[in-house]
């Protein structure tokens, strides 16, 4: 992190100086960890469901934090330390972070969409980083504490930015959105993730929109052109840029061809220029993506050849169709997260495995609500339809999928109520010459099935 001063905290904050002198003290960082506090630290305690970071505060100060904000009362603080009140931590934490995304201005591109965000922010990165330093969201900082967490990388060498926003509530990409203020946003695909909180499609649509809530004609929209919903987004305050297999998009695809699990290759047409291109990350549903990071280059002025050379260089985040080989079993590790969509974009991975038999661990796909039922169920049929041998289901939406799938001809189905119970009988479920695809919501926990895996 650039540096700020607890005036700037004060500034950005509206805050106020409850103990200590916050005249001239410098800050190199700002964590909500109080076990990073050390010199040059802000400390930001952070309340949540079964921790009060405000009751860290001392230890943090007393570990060598310069200063901390609050909206408790809190015991006296050490000598020579700051105390600064605020209404609301997490709230201040967004505020901090536009005032020194402003301060230390850097052309952004954020990502959002119901599908593919991380991998598609990663695909951007790497485009970007061909011609410009480039910073990028870490793992899954992608909601209202990872986001200023993020924005606080930004270093002097940085040239670009990209930021993936996540969300699953109305309201939470428009603040988002609002904190990290991108010049360029994309949006991957309208899906059925968090349905249960948004209602339907059109209110994930609505929702993901939210990203462009603050545009001008400054600002840039890129969206799926092949996706129902965002076909139909047109310019208006603001410029849109259109991508996906259509030829009618500013940015398509054409002569893909899947290589399997080691990736895809494919042919980018923008405008009257073409190139060959490829990804080394599985499904043919990725070029999409790839597509989408190639727009961004082209709004940041990176050329068609090094875009693909992007692409073809990417480093790409773990847990997403990540393909481990262990003891002859090979794991497609997809565990972060999963989707219907998700869901079947890895079955079709799988179905490119050479190994003999095929082994399915599918677990609960969160945030359904009533459409929980009908979904997996029909992830069920279309397990069946890629020849899946054995299906094992972890979770109470997961007992849908089992019933589809034995409805649909699936006779080898495990079922098990939690994730540590397939964990036991791991050793059980696959053996050498497996393929297992490992596939759940990030609540399911399935990590713990590719690192039991690892360990047979």
């Amino acid at each position: 992190m650039q540096i700020l001063t607890l005036k700037d905290i004060i500034n950005a904050t509206d805050g106020v100086v409850q103990s200590g002198n916050a005249e001239n003290v410098d800050l190199s960082g700002i964590t909500t960890d109080s076990r990073k506090a050390k010199a040059g630290i802000l400390f930001v305690p952070l309340a949540g469901e079964r921790f009060d970071g405000h009751d860290f505060i001392v230890s943090a100060l007393e570990s060598g934090a310069e200063a901390a904000i609050t909206h408790k009362d809190v015991p006296e603080i050490p000598d020579g330390k700051v105390l600064i009140r605020v209404q609301d931590t997490k709230k201040a934490l967004g505020d901090i972070a536009r005032y020194y995304k402003r301060k230390y201005k850097v052309p952004t591109a954020a990502v959002t969409g119901s599908v593919g965000k991380t991998t598609t922010k990663d695909l951007m990165s790497a485009v970007l980083s061909e011609k410009y330093e480039t910073l990028k969201t870490p793992n899954n900082f992608n909601n209202d504490i990872g986001v200023p967490l993020t924005i606080f990388g930004l270093e002097k060498k940085h040239e670009a930015a990209v930021i993936e926003m996540g969300m699953n509530h109305f309201g939470e990409i428009e603040y988002l959105a609002s904190i990290a203020e991108p010049d360029i946003a994309v949006i991957t695909n309208i899906g059925m993730s968090h349905i249960e909180n948004l209602g339907s499609q059109e209110g994930i649509f609505k929702a993901k929109m939210e990203i462009a809530e603050n545009f001008t004609d400054k600002n840039t929209l890129i969206v799926n052109g092949d996706d129902k919903y965002l076909k139909t987004v047109d310019p208006g305050k603001y410029k849109v840029m259109k991508f996906g297999c259509d030829r009618g998009n500013d940015v398509y695809a054409e002569d893909i061809v899947n290589k399997g699990l080691s990736g895809v290759e494919f042919t980018v047409v923008a405008g009257d220029k073409k190139i060959r291109a490829e990804v080394s990350v599985p499904g043919v549903h990725n070029v999409y993506n790839a597509l989408a990071a190639v727009c961004t280059g082209l709004c940041f002025g990176v050329s068609l050849d090094e875009c693909a050379e992007g692409l073809k260089n990417c480093e790409y985040t773990a847990s997403r169709l990540e393909i481990i080989e262990h003891k002859g079993i090979e794991v497609i590790n997809d565990c972060y997260n999963s989707s219907p969509a998700s869901a079947r974009a890895a079955l079709d991975v799988q179905k490119n495995t050479t190994k003999a038999r095929r082994v399915a661990i599918l677990g609960d796909v969160l945030e359904m609500g009533e459409f929980a039922a009908k979904a997996h169920y029909e992830m069920g049929i279309y397990a069946a339809e890629c020849g899946i041998d054995e299906l094992v289901t972890v979770g109470a939406n997961a007992q849908h999928i089992a019933e589809g799938a034995a409805a649909a001809g699936i006779s080898d189905i495990i079922s098990y109520a939690e994730t540590d119970e397939a964990v036991r009988d791991i050793k059980k479920l696959v053996r050498p010459g497996d393929s297992v695809l490992v596939k759940a919501s990030h609540g399911m926990e399935f990590h713990k099935i590719t690192e039991a895996i690892q360990e047979i």
